[in-house]
């Protein structure tokens, strides 16, 4: 795709475009719009293909992102761009404003088609030297199918919404959707993100974030520009409309999450977390065995000698999408500091000839004996009545020696991980093993349960509530003073009148 074709308004500016539309409508272009079209302008003269420009919300990004399509089009009546939104209303939204801009700008009475029978909200051509297939400009959602379109222009104009990313099952179908346009866009077009983060782990992230249970940046190395509603000097992006004032109140209205996500464009999720993963310490060291005088077994993770090992398997069968089957491993040291050392999700292969329960208690126990558990409690709630003897079985075909507890439970799920994590998160008396960060099903949802929500994925978390609660309250080791412990270890004699004859 060419960008030095000789067309009658191919060297013109979008500043002067925009401000000659503003004119015409007989209002004024802010500077912060005029920062906005200069980048958009610059970074398409320089052949630069992949951007992402975040602006606060009510800065009018979206209405610049339009007349942006439209002086592409007017500078270049070749090109064919399409914009995905959230849904489809969204996106016909911006498509027939720039139909209207065409149809009005003073600089655009060259691309009016003689007929107008391609000239749809949805979609409209303008008058253009080449034949065609795609329409100049399309409008789609980001559910549509685009299988077998064109484009030399993609415009993503707020795809991530609460409904697109509340959930890590929506965030990655979300991802794995716009990945999909790679197949329609032309080689050398460029891809053009608006938006504003809804979402702690958001896809407008473009390098790797300080926060556990984040997936991989899916803007990698995409040029941005971000302009929040408050400079570095704290003075407003937007005087003319938004005064100090009034971003004081607009703070106080909206709750000080949803105005640093909307207004400040730092990703953080809009609801409160009530349990921050960040809050976890992180650690690498394994777990070591070994033996000490009298053939004790001594279990060490690097200088902490580990007081128990806990095992707690929540299982689930049935759909993909359903409830995971998950088992948790905690070690508990000395001092009472706790390690989640394995969270796993335990997988059924339908192609393999043996039945789910045998697959899930084989790799059951072989996580057990790897971390050197001495038992495993099964929640036996529903499905899970059944398991006990099948773990039992293929533990002894292991020749290993590890107890089965069975226990259901009586106690809501929500109230569970409250009593696990609430006081220990609080205190930061729990560490997590780098593995289980790799996978940040568990991290995203600590971050996202919600106790009075209905809709929440969190079988990981509670698995490990469960190993959690297993373990009694161990007392920190208080250091000795002068050669003597505070807490006495040695019996005391008292005198007492007690007579136990009487």
């Amino acid at each position: 795709m060419s960008r030095n074709v000789e067309l009658p308004f191919a060297n013109l500016d979008f500043t002067v475009f925009l401000i000659v539309w503003n004119q015409k409508q007989g209002q004024d272009t802010p500077a912060v719009h005029l920062r906005m079209a200069k980048w958009l302008q610059d970074s398409w003269r320089n052949g630069d293909t992949r951007l992402l420009l975040m602006a606060f919300r009510s800065c009018g990004k979206s209405t610049l992102a339009g007349l942006f399509a439209a002086w592409l089009l007017c500078c270049q009546p070749d090109l064919r761009v399409i914009v995905m939104a959230a849904d489809s209303l969204l996106a016909r939204k911006m498509v027939r404003n720039v139909k209207r801009i065409i149809e009005r700008h003073p600089l655009c009475d060259h691309l009016m088609p003689e007929t107008r029978d391609q000239w749809a909200s949805d979609k409209f051509t303008v008058r253009r030297d080449k034949e065609l297939r795609d329409p100049s400009m399309l409008a789609r959602g980001i559910t549509t199918n685009i299988t077998g379109a064109r484009a030399d222009v993609f415009i993503y104009d707020d795809v991530e919404v609460p409904n697109t990313s509340d959930t890590l099952e929506k965030r990655q179908d979300l991802r794995d959707r716009l990945t999909e346009t790679d197949f329609v866009l032309v080689s050398g077009g460029t891809k053009l993100y608006i938006g504003t983060p809804h979402s702690y782990d958001t896809i407008y992230r473009t390098k790797a974030g300080k926060g556990k249970g984040l997936s991989e940046p899916f803007l990698l190395a995409y040029k941005s520009l971000l302009l929040p509603i408050l400079k570095r000097n704290g003075e407003s992006q937007w005087p003319e409309r938004f005064s100090s004032h009034d971003i004081e109140a607009l703070k106080r209205s909206t709750g000080l999450n949803k105005f640093t996500s909307q207004m400040m464009l730092r990703p953080v999720d809009i609801r409160d977390c009530r349990l921050n993963p960040d809050l976890l310490e992180t650690y690498e060291a394994e777990l070591h065995y070994s033996e000490a005088g009298g053939g004790l077994p001594l279990l060490t993770l690097g200088d902490k000698k580990i007081a128990s090992v806990s095992a707690f398997w929540d299982p689930a069968f049935g759909a993909a999408k359903g409830d995971d089957s998950a088992l948790a491993i905690v070690l508990v040291d000395t001092d009472g500091h706790y390690y989640i050392h394995s969270v796993s999700r335990i997988r059924f292969d339908p192609d393999i000839a043996i039945d789910e329960a045998t697959q899930q208690a084989r790799q059951v126990a072989r996580i057990l004996t790897r971390f050197f558990s001495p038992s495993v409690t099964i929640e036996i709630n529903g499905i899970g009545k059944f398991l006990p003897s099948i773990l039992r079985r293929e533990i002894a075909a292991m020749k290993e020696q590890i107890a089965v507890v069975e226990k259901a439970s009586s106690v809501a799920k929500t109230n569970r991980i409250l009593e696990a994590f609430d006081a220990r998160l609080a205190a930061r008396m729990i560490s997590v093993h780098g593995r289980v960060c790799e996978d940040d099903v568990f991290l995203t949802q600590m971050r996202e349960w919600q106790p009075f929500s209905s809709k929440k994925h969190d079988d990981l978390l509670d698995a490990v509530a469960g190993a959690i609660l297993q373990e009694p309250v161990r007392l920190k080791r208080i250091s000795s003073v002068k050669g003597k412990t505070r807490w006495r270890s040695q019996p005391v004699s008292a005198r007492t009148d007690f007579d136990p004859t009487i």
